[in-house]
């Protein structure tokens, strides 16, 4: 099995393949904690993730940034008091692209950290 979170997203065009329902099934595997959702009609990637305060929230939700950045692939994020969400799609295809399962595992070494 590969291992995701060493991975580098590929730069994705708006004509990129969704990943198809045995990808995403093969794919959660090695992101477990993520559920798979559709949020205005476009599969998304979420996890909410536990804090014990804002702070540390806050820091998380900076660093999740910092890494969303240096790979230009944006997630939502939501910071609240000990929890932040995070949801993984690709825009431009709006759904599902294996770069989405990347970050996922890329974020889960965040938050191990």
């Amino acid at each position: 099995m590969n291992d995701l979170a060493g991975q580098t997203c590929e730069a994705c065009r708006s004509d990129a393949p969704r990943v198809s329902d045995a990808e995403v099934a093969e794919l959660k595997t090695q992101v477990p904690d993520w559920q798979t959702l559709t949020v205005d009609d476009e599969q998304r990637l979420r996890r909410v993730f536990k804090f014990k305060n804002f702070a540390e929230a806050l820091a998380f939700t900076q660093r999740v940034g910092d890494l969303a950045e240096e790979a230009d692939h944006h997630p939502a994020l939501l910071t609240e008091w000990g929890k932040v969400t995070v949801d993984w799609w690709t825009h431009k295809i709006g759904g599902l692209h294996r770069n989405d399962f990347i970050m996922a595992a890329k974020t889960d070494r965040v938050y191990s950290s």
